[in-house]
């Protein structure tokens, strides 16, 4: 992944169907796994990249979607756990990396397994509102509050202040489509990996979300990419893309 050298770059990451659906609805129906089908290359694929990154960016959606996830890549591909701290030892990165949960309103379930784990560094990205429902809420010792942004919805500029605070290198963000449209509409998303799971869904009555949210760019906003590569596993596609540069 080239890295910039005036902010840190942002990558996401995301599993989707042919028809364009990364959600099913509510609930644990939020997650990807559902969609990939639990495919286990898609599962090393999301391993990799939480061991490549700096902080790992997740939405309140996301949180709420899925009661046991931890945003470590040991958690989805845990045959590759050993691998996967070696390669971070040896690139001088900390053991795991730190799970940003990105919420406006401060409306997250705090007792959630993904925060909860003290081996994980945790970070609270809300409002002043937001921070301060969280602080009465009650968190574990490891988490920490951190208002970044003055309204909803939190900006993809206020996630790379955030990490340039935190001295990050590499953001990679998992979701949800409304984060990511936020990171879209703030022009900052560098990379995109895309899984193309081999189903089609529909849209159904409009709680299943597509790749983004929020957000309707003219076409004379909308960024452009280029296809850096493309890989097949059985009936799955691996997509990457690059963002052109201006």
């Amino acid at each position: 992944i080239r890295l910039r050298t005036d902010r840190p770059t942002v990558i996401a990451n995301f599993v989707s169907t042919i028809d364009g659906i990364v959600a099913l609805g509510g609930g644990e129906l939020s997650g990807g796994g559902l969609i990939s089908g639990f495919h286990e290359p898609d599962r090393f694929v999301m391993g990799l990249l939480r061991a490549l990154a700096d902080l790992v960016v997740v939405g309140a959606g996301t949180l709420r979607g899925s009661t046991e996830h931890r945003w470590i890549a040991e958690h989805v591909h845990p045959s590759s756990a050993a691998a996967f701290a070696a390669w971070r030892a040896e690139m001088g990165l900390p053991e795991r990396p730190t799970t940003v949960i990105v919420t406006g309103s401060g409306d997250i379930p705090v007792d959630h397994r993904g925060s909860n784990d003290p081996t994980v560094p945790v970070v609270i990205a809300t409002t002043p509102t937001g921070a301060e429902r969280v602080r009465r809420a009650g968190v574990a010792d490891h988490v920490t509050i951190e208002s970044i942004g003055f309204d909803e919805p939190i900006s993809g500029n206020d996630l790379v202040a955030l990490g340039r605070r935190h001295g990050a290198r590499l953001i990679l963000t998992e979701g949800g489509p409304h984060l990511l449209g936020e990171v879209v509409r703030s022009d900052v998303l560098d990379e995109l990996f895309l899984t193309v799971a081999p189903q089609i869904v529909g849209h159904g009555s409009g709680d299943r979300l597509g790749l983004v949210e929020g957000i309707a760019l003219p076409p004379s906003d909308a960024p452009w990419f280029e296809l850096a590569s493309v890989r097949r596993s059985a009936d799955h596609l691996f997509i990457r893309y690059h963002a052109k540069e201006a």
